[in-house]
């Protein structure tokens, strides 16, 4: 029997190790798979989730988490202000909220004075990673921001491919992204994956799992999208990323 099923022994903790049926709360909520994977539903979509990974929830957002055995996964609440840029934002792993996360498990705070703390220490890594630093938007046309969600998830997937599955044609999506974002879909899903990995970034990772987190097959090619689109040389980004960045 996997450690972890131990959990659900406690029966008001049982959550944590099986998850739960649709819900919402009235704050931002984060989810935070701790070990093993999980399958979050939410808004309609579908994410799963892996040890460490992250997700910000804005109020009033109907969600289900299913964990798979073996794994377990937290879901703090947070204050009013610390909203998500979107009703649903996966984060990927952000090494400062794990720290965060980590430390809580170990000091097992039980009253609302002792969680306060680690709420307003999750609220200061959000704030902090929150800011987008190549300005994207959504699409607004129902089938063309679906796949615009699927490019982010899938970055190895071609615009003729997602076109295919969304049942339009490449030149459509084409001009639906630049009537609507101001931008070409391949520029569009690299600022989109570029912001992932500064928010890895400016979340404490280094810059090779900041490339991997945003689907980038190496970190010298995170380095030359960046330096492309911010300007910034690859020396300065490879020295001091979150510097360079402005983050500090």
């Amino acid at each position: 029997m996997p450690v972890t099923s131990l959990g659900t022994v406690v029966a008001e903790n049982a959550i944590r190790f099986l998850g739960h049926d649709t819900h919402q709360h009235d704050e931002p909520h984060l989810i935070y798979v701790v070990t093993g994977s999980a399958r979050l539903l939410a808004d309609g979509e579908e994410w799963q989730l892996g040890r460490q990974e992250a997700v910000w929830i804005a109020p009033r957002v109907p969600h289900a988490l299913r964990i798979d055995p073996g794994g377990m996964a937290l879901g703090p609440t947070l204050t009013p202000d610390d909203l998500p840029r979107r009703r649903v934002q996966p984060l990927g792993v952000v090494p400062a909220i794990t720290e965060v996360m980590t430390t809580a498990l170990g000091a097992a705070p039980g009253t609302s004075e002792e969680v306060r703390p680690f709420r307003r220490a999750l609220g200061s890594v959000l704030r902090g990673i929150s800011r987008q630093y190549f300005p994207v938007v959504l699409p607004t046309r129902p089938a063309v921001r679906a796949l615009a969600r699927e490019a982010l998830r899938a970055p190895a997937a071609t615009l003729e491919q997602l076109a295919e599955r969304h049942r339009m044609s490449s030149r459509q999506v084409q001009r639906v992204f630049l009537d609507e974002t101001g931008l070409p879909f391949t520029r569009w899903r690299n600022r989109a994956r570029m912001n992932a990995a500064v928010e890895h970034l400016l979340g404490g990772g280094e810059l090779t799992a900041a490339a991997r987190a945003a689907g980038y097959a190496t970190r010298a090619g995170l380095l030359r999208a960046l330096s492309r689109e911010s300007g910034i040389p690859v020396s300065a980004l490879t020295t001091d990323p979150v510097g360079a960045l402005g983050g500090r």
